[in-house]
């Protein structure tokens, strides 16, 4: 029976800082913003196999903030399982949504095959959470529109895109249902990034659901490239290699832009770099294509893709383990969840004269929070791999507003609504964040529960 007023249920990125899903219902309309994976600790891994709850088929539209998979990775799952509607995104989102869904439905096959040649799967005949082809299907789904241009999404309800800052195509979602206003901040970027603008003020709203990946910290206030420069140095002297886990959309192109520049005020020595990420090269084109979201000049953008060896093909890839250092290897995933950059871990790992660096959010349960939490084995394709190299870590890179560049954005974007969600945060996190938005601006504020659902009255 259809809903007198609109509910807002919280079925991802409640309690965790991971899987975003937040479902509208009014009347009969069912729309999702946000169709994210779940990543992490295999507990939460597991839960993209169970029923999303709610009913795939039963949904009217998709609306998409960004192309990162805790926002978008449970597409192609969720078409599988019924869902035939439009995903509203921006064309950014679009373009690099044709370049990681694709790749996480081949990550998602390679895993599969690899549990069964090496024995880790408690099922006969492991099987992939859903295919490459069936990712590449999903994509018929997507309609595109720009940001500041108001459109219909469902029966009685309107969005609007504003930029968010975050990587190329993130955006705000501003739905407006029949005169009461539901804003989702998406992930916000920073003020002051040395490669994205800035995410644009939010317009008044009655419900605000806003991310709080740093809501409990601030980012340090170093200079990463001061930082990045010396573990160069410091590496190549060694005689070791760098090795870099880094986000295929948005960080690997950050690290190439600070390498260049390094480089070209001899700060660094002359080293071979590799961009080892089939995705990463192709969203570097897609970053390139969308000059009017980032600071980059065209001749920017040229130097730094030249400063790099694209490693496209496997046999590129086994190559790089092949070689002896001094060298820099930039590979994905950030996290160190899957990807090529697995078997440069287990290559370079276990030499101290290496050095590994991590350049961002590193969620609990991955690979890369082991690492910075001072693991002295890494558990890869089954088998354990000694920890001797270096392990590094540079916060200043992140692509996350921490909890005073939020209070700053949300200060200057001079709304008050009736009701905030802190969501997509670490428990920690969140609740750092709702006390601050409290007590800064005396909003009400609510940590949700994971499956709450709240009506907007």
């Amino acid at each position: 029976m259809p809903t007198e007023r609109p509910t807002l249920g919280f079925f991802g990125a409640a309690g965790t800082v991971t899987g975003s899903r937040y479902l509208l219902e009014h009347g009969r309309e069912r729309v999702l913003v946000d169709c994210g994976l779940f990543q992490g600790y295999k507990k939460l891994r597991e839960r993209n196999w169970s029923e999303p709850g709610f009913e795939p088929a039963g949904l009217s539209a998709i609306v998409l903030t960004h192309a990162h998979l805790d926002h978008s990775g449970y597409l192609p799952r969720l078409c599988q399982m019924g869902f035939r509607g439009p995903v509203y995104c921006t064309p950014g989102t679009r373009d690099l949504l044709a370049i990681l869904l694709p790749d996480s439905g081949f990550l998602q096959e390679e895993e599969a095959r690899n549990a069964a040649r090496f024995g880790y799967s408690h099922h006969a005949t492991p099987e992939p959470l859903y295919t490459r082809r069936q990712a590449e299907r999903c994509l018929e789904q997507l309609r595109t529109v720009p940001f500041d241009q108001p459109f219909a999404v469902a029966n009685g309800v309107q969005a609007t895109f504003t930029r968010a800052g975050h990587i190329v195509g993130s955006a705000c979602v501003a739905l407006n249902i029949d005169g009461t206003r539901l804003t989702f901040s998406g992930d916000v970027g920073r003020p002051v990034d040395p490669i994205m603008k800035p995410p644009a003020l939010l317009s008044e709203t009655d419900y605000l659901v806003i991310e709080s990946t740093y809501g409990d910290r601030r980012h340090p206030q170093e200079n990463p490239s001061e930082l990045i420069a010396s573990i160069v140095n410091r590496t190549a002297e060694q005689g070791g290699v760098l090795v870099i886990p880094a986000f295929a959309v948005g960080r690997a192109q950050h690290l190439l832009h600070i390498l260049d520049v390094l480089e070209k005020a001899h700060r660094i020595p002359d080293l071979p770099v590799f961009l080892d990420s089939p995705m990463a090269i192709d969203a570097t084109e897609a970053f390139r294509a969308h000059e009017e979201e980032h600071r980059l000049t065209r001749e920017e953008c040229r130097s730094m893709f030249e400063l790099a060896t694209f490693s496209k093909t496997s046999d590129d890839s086994k190559a790089i383990d092949a070689s002896t250092g001094p060298m820099i290897v930039i590979s994905a995933s950030g996290m160190a969840t899957g990807g090529r950059v697995l078997h440069h871990l287990a290559r370079f790992l276990p030499d101290a004269r290496n050095t590994v660096l991590l350049v961002g959010y590193q969620s609990a349960g991955t690979r890369g929070r082991l690492l910075t939490d001072g693991c002295d084995e890494l558990k890869i394709h089954g088998r354990y791999v000694p920890v001797r190299a270096r392990i590094a870590q540079a916060q200043g890179l992140s692509a996350h507003a921490d909890y005073a560049e939020l209070c700053e954005w949300l200060q200057r974007s001079a709304i008050s609504p009736k009701r905030v969600f802190v969501t997509h945060g670490e428990p920690a996190a969140s609740d750092a964040l709702r006390r601050r938005l409290r007590d800064t601006f005396g909003w009400t504020c609510s940590v949700p529960d994971d499956r709450e659902t709240t009506t907007l009255v």
